[in-house]
């Protein structure tokens, strides 16, 4: 049975997609929860009017995403940190550390959305990356200096 997607599936396709189906897959799951549309020419309209709509949707978040991305991207943050005698830092500083050092700067950023190779563990700036959405990426500047005693 072919079908039209209303919403992505995963291991099935995206919106608006027309894929064959078995049929007891469509009739007992598929339309029971509103997911497909029986592939015929109305419904296809009917999903291009859909999809023309969730692509205004998208680049409209899109812009505001990258505006976004570019008021982090200008933004440094430092994190003082307690060294040793060669300035060695006691332990590491890690995404939850400058998630919250972004928090101070008026950045809402979630600890899992900051990407690190490695735990920063030595004086100096780094370039570290946040992936705010899955197609943006800012890059912010964390200095991390010496902490006063």
């Amino acid at each position: 049975m072919k079908v039209i997607l209303k919403q992505e599936i995963k291991g099935l396709g995206k919106i608006g997609d027309i894929k064959s189906v078995k049929d007891g897959y469509a009739r007992n799951f598929l339309y029971p929860q509103g997911l497909v549309l029986e592939a015929n020419d109305r419904n296809l309209k009917i999903i291009e009017k859909e999809k023309i709509k969730v692509a205004e949707i998208k680049i409209k978040e899109l812009a505001e995403i990258n505006e976004f991305a570019k008021k982090l991207s200008s933004a440094s943050i430092t994190i003082p940190v307690e060294c040793g005698e060669e300035n060695k830092i006691f332990g590491s500083v890690g995404p939850a550390d400058i998630s919250a050092a972004l928090k101070t700067e008026g950045f809402d950023i979630d600890k899992k959305s900051i990407v690190l190779d490695n735990p920063l563990k030595e004086l100096g700036a780094f370039d570290v990356a946040v992936k705010i959405h899955p197609e943006v990426t800012a890059k912010i500047k964390v200095w991390l200096v010496k902490k006063d005693n």
